[in-house]
């Protein structure tokens, strides 16, 4: 029987679905800007999302090409699931929280395989032109964020299965929270975890819990 949160969600609309176009992703990474940039003043976050509190498409950049370059394993499953929390506002279905998920894997076709690297997946000479103090730092802090992830993943390299599906970033804008979006984000990906061949689902946080 549903919990009397989750019929009241129910109620109000609220779907968990696939982001499926760009302006999606867009309209997500506005959650994570209130909630991260707005809200909480994370650090880590402000500082991997240089621009994020600026108008226009642009500050969405980086997100936007994960969602276009999505990855599939041996299985066909999408290595890179983001996902969009949506309720009903005057016609229109409207963002009102998001999530990433990602299969990772030390196993070539099992996932993505993860790294400690900044470097490898962020530019930051682009973002921080001549800042070596800057990139010095936010190498140490996503090293010192995601330690206990690789470790995971390397231990899972020869047991079955090989892959983990995680949980990389949840947000819920500001003035939709304390309803349970974020639980059914969560929970979305739980289920897919199961459906992939039961995978153990990880996360990690931030001091002011990003993700």
């Amino acid at each position: 029987m549903p919990s009397r949160l989750e019929t009241r969600l129910m109620d109000e609309g609220l779907r968990i679905e696939l982001m499926d176009r760009p302006e999606d992703v867009e309209a997500a990474f506005g959650c994570a800007a209130n909630a991260f940039g707005k809200q909480t003043h994370d650090t880590l976050w402000m500082a991997m999302n240089p621009g994020w509190d600026k108008p226009g498409p642009e500050r969405a950049e980086r997100m936007v090409k994960m969602w276009r370059d999505i990855s599939h394993d041996s299985d066909g499953n999408a290595n890179t699931v983001l996902l969009k929390a949506t309720l009903p506002s005057q016609g229109q279905r409207v963002v009102v929280g998001m999530a990433i998920w990602l299969q990772l894997s030390m196993i070539e076709g099992r996932g993505i395989r993860p790294s400690d690297d900044l470097r490898s997946s962020f530019d930051l000479e682009k973002h921080y032109p001549n800042n070596e103090t800057e990139q010095r730092y936010l190498c140490q802090a996503f090293r010192s964020l995601v330690k206990r992830r690789v470790e995971v993943i390397r231990e899972k390299e020869t047991s079955q299965p090989s892959a983990v599906f995680h949980l990389g970033l949840c947000a819920v804008d500001p003035a939709y929270q304390r309803r349970g979006i974020a639980s059914k984000l969560v929970q979305w990906g739980l289920d897919e975890a199961k459906r992939r061949g039961n995978l153990e689902a990880t996360t990690e946080a931030t001091s002011s819990k990003y993700p």
